[in-house]
């Protein structure tokens, strides 16, 4: 038996193939890319089997999640006989707003509140529910769980969470910070403090999920108290093409100079903003290294802008939470940009924190120490899986609606 994951993007779905039979255990992976656009591509990696590439026109989600379950149950490259053998689905979704603090089955309702947060995540959660909503048609029947991206920050002080504008925004829309990549921040935090031998639940971690998208949480007891995104995911840091945060009235200043609509506005600050809009070169910080290090100063700048950032919310969050135990670094950038982690780190003694530079340098995409035996702070890089968490609630959830 198997459960399918589901990461649905605008015009991509990610998703990986677990056997639960014993344990949780990938045996597929793979990528559904362009959709909607020329040169569609399935990318499908099964494990111990060659991988399986189509590049095929792929109109919307429905037809990219029915070559998926083609490519999964292929007598050649498949790994299961039959779409039966798919007890349920699991699906990242990005906002879930005040009323989801864990996974839930879903069901109409679920679905109807999953539409109303599309406005909280305008360039994610539309592209989640289509996934849901393509499954149920591909596949009716199969039980589909939700693992949100919020649900872990719902765990906030009021006074976190909560902005200084007028408290009816609050009550009439909810507007507050709800925070993003909740199940990453969770999931490494968790799998630190077992690699140390630690309880989780005793720890001052802050954790630095930095990559495309870029947060940073401050965790005491093995709770959320802080995280730098705030009511969408373009507030906190500097990320790829989104700005983080900045004065407000710099976007009042821009869209009367420019004639921008709300719009237009949402456009700058979501997708030519941040290293790109600085650079105006690339948003992956591996091609920035690549020209810093051959004397652009843009890029030298957008990379020193980047690591202060998180560098001032870890001295923020370090006030936070009264001080810290373990600082972790995750996401695509956190496990493999060695000098980005460098630069944030430098400087630090005074927090505690003694950085190893060596071996910072030796390892990428694995689990490590990164500080000094004699740091008071334990520095980390560990790696993320999003999906295993999506797995396991949904196994776990499916699992217990079955013993009712």
């Amino acid at each position: 038996m198997v459960i399918l994951v589901l990461n649905c993007g605008s015009s991509s779905i990610k998703y990986k193939v677990f056997n639960v039979d014993s344990g949780v255990n990938v045996i597929a992976k793979g990528l559904v890319e362009r959709i909607g656009i020329s040169d569609s591509i399935l990318t499908h990696k099964p494990i111990g089997k060659a991988p399986y590439v189509d590049v095929t026109d792929i109109p919307d989600h429905t037809v990219g999640i029915n070559l998926v379950i083609d490519a999964l149950t292929n007598k050649e490259w498949g790994v299961i006989k039959d779409v039966k053998d798919i007890i349920a689905v699991g699906h990242r979704v990005v906002s879930g707003g005040e009323n989801f603090t864990e996974s839930v089955l879903i069901d109409s309702k679920v679905k109807k509140d999953i539409e109303r947060c599309c406005e909280l995540a305008p360039l994610h959660n539309p592209a989640n529910l289509k996934g849901i909503l393509s499954v149920e048609k591909l596949v009716p029947g199969v039980p589909q769980v939700a693992v949100f991206d919020t649900s872990f920050h719902q765990t906030m002080p009021d006074f976190a969470f909560m902005y200084a504008i007028p408290y009816e925004y609050y009550k009439k829309y909810r507007i507050r910070k709800y925070g993003f990549h909740g199940t990453s921040h969770k999931f490494v935090a968790r799998k630190a403090a077992g690699i140390l031998g630690k309880d989780f639940k005793s720890l001052k971690i802050i954790t630095c999920h930095l990559g495309n998208g870029a947060s940073v949480a401050a965790i005491k007891d093995g709770k959320s108290i802080d995280t730098s995104m705030g009511f969408t995911p373009v507030d906190g840091l500097i990320m790829g093409t989104r700005t983080g945060e900045i004065d407000p009235g710099v976007l009042i200043y821009i869209a009367d100079k420019e004639h921008l609509n709300v719009q237009g506005v949402s456009n700058m600050i979501n997708k030519k903003s941040g290293v790109m809009g600085i650079t105006n070169l690339s948003s992956d910080m591996r091609d920035l290294e690549l020209a810093a290090s051959s004397g652009n100063k843009r890029a030298i700048l957008a990379l020193e802008m980047y690591a202060y950032k998180v560098k001032k919310f870890i001295g923020a969050y370090i006030a936070a939470l009264n001080g810290l135990d373990l600082l972790i670094f995750t996401g695509g950038v956190g496990e493999n940009d060695f000098n980005a982690r460098k630069m944030i780190c430098s400087d630090m003694e005074y927090m505690g924190i003694e950085f190893d530079v060596e071996k910072n340098n030796e390892k990428k995409n694995q689990d490590v120490i990164i500080s000094k035996p004699t740091s008071r702070v334990t520095v980390m890089v560990v790696t993320t899986d999003e999906e295993l968490v999506i797995a396991t609630d949904t196994k776990n959830i499916v699992t217990s609606k079955k013993k009712k």
